[in-house]
């Protein structure tokens, strides 16, 4: 999570990586709105404590919401949080398993798939799935390094309607961005993408796989092989209201 927190602290005009002992925060100017773009990882309590301050104030500088993602049980981070004005949001699921030989759906379940699909096509299926307005994740990639990620999207008339990437990290396939647009739901695509990234992830040489899994994707994930590792938890400061 923090090396994915370093490349979306890069991935947009103005974004930055604020970077201290024990902490990792995107700083992202191009979309305010989005907590879950802004975000902060830790190791410890004490590391956080120490750049709470400093954390705040860049996200006030810009006008952001924010959120801290917390181990769950931590109730030292969480009750320093809620003293500030953080509120739990969500209580997603870390999750994982280890790649040896992986399965590929069979030829022409999946529609007009491609493992070399582009970045603007994740923005643009996420903002579509999540109603988070009409471009609050394309702004937020909008120049994420192409070389740090392998992209997946399956399409339909020539648009696409399914997405992810698979973010390499010492021997670990993070997989980010999962998303179905809504009218193409409850066909399985997300599960099929995965199992085509995952063997090409093991195929690389990948020796693990890695996600955080809202409640709806933790059954498709359990049936492709994925157990919990972890409970975690979203804290989320909102700073100004936005449309």
């Amino acid at each position: 999570m923090r090396h994915f927190c370093r490349l979306v602290g890069r991935a947009s005009e103005g974004a930055r990586v604020l970077e201290r002992e024990g902490v990792v925060a995107a700083v992202v100017p191009a979309c305010p709105e989005r907590a879950v773009i802004n975000s902060v990882c830790y190791e410890g309590p004490g590391a956080l404590a120490e750049a709470y301050d400093e954390l705040a104030a860049a996200y006030a500088e810009i006008g952001a919401n924010w959120t801290v993602w917390v181990h769950h049980g931590d109730r030292e981070v969480a009750e320093l949080l809620e003293r500030r004005g953080h509120v739990l949001d969500a209580r997603p699921e870390g999750m994982g398993r280890e790649l040896g030989v992986v399965e590929r759906p069979a030829d022409g379940s999946l529609p007009a798939w491609t493992a070399a699909g582009r970045i603007a096509d994740v923005g643009w299926v996420n903002d579509r799935a999540y109603g988070y307005g009409p471009d609050s994740f394309s702004r937020a990639l909008a120049s994420f390094p192409k070389e740090a990620a392998h992209v997946y999207t399956a399409g339909e008339a020539g648009r696409p309607v399914a997405c992810l990437m698979t973010v390499d990290c010492g021997g670990n396939a993070d997989v980010e961005w999962v998303a179905v647009v809504p009218e193409a739901r409850g066909r399985g695509l997300s599960g099929k993408l995965l199992a085509h990234a995952l063997a090409d992830a093991a195929e690389r040489g990948a020796e693990t796989t890695t996600l955080v899994a809202t409640r709806l994707g933790r059954p498709v994930y359990n049936r492709l092989g994925f157990r919990a590792l972890g409970a975690l938890q979203t804290w989320e400061r909102q700073a100004v209201a936005h449309g």
